[in-house]
């Protein structure tokens, strides 16, 4: 997660929190005036679209007063979904021994892109298994990660 998205994760965050909600995190694309703000959100019960409406209401009020985006942008509010965005050390450890999605920052031994089981989560590092060898990648320095879903 970049500082940006750091940043309006503290910013909204209690706002989701309002709704009864809990935010997973943040995603900002920047494409000039296509750009998009996706919030993911959850509860033990589930979302539904009268969730992603009230928590964009609320989110949306916090973001006019504070401006922290100066181009144009969509707000998104978004269930996890089957895939589930993966964007704290504590979703990894939730996920131990699942087949994750990591795709890094900066290259690791040339490898951006690692698909497999995450077999651990070690200090501030990922370890994942792919094709029978373990990687430590640093959480820093990923830049997206989903949960695979089994069918």
């Amino acid at each position: 997660m970049s500082n940006f998205e750091q940043k309006l994760t503290e910013m909204l965050r209690p706002a989701v929190e309002m709704t009864g909600m809990e935010l997973l995190g943040i995603e900002y694309i920047s494409a000039g005036n296509h750009s998009v703000l996706r919030l993911y959100i959850d509860h033990e019960n589930g979302v539904n679209v009268d969730n992603c409406a009230d928590v964009s209401r609320q989110v949306s009020a916090v973001l006019d007063v504070e401006d922290p985006i100066s181009t144009e942008y969509n707000l998104e509010v978004s269930s996890p979904g089957v895939d589930r965005p993966l964007f704290e050390k504590a979703h990894y450890l939730d996920v131990v021994g699942e087949t994750v999605d990591v795709k890094l920052g900066m290259p690791l031994n040339g490898r951006r892109k690692f698909k497999g089981i995450l077999e651990a989560v070690e200090g501030d590092n990922l370890i994942v298994e792919v094709d029978g060898e373990s990687y430590e990648l640093p959480v820093a320095n990923v830049a997206k990660a989903n949960l695979i879903a089994k069918f």
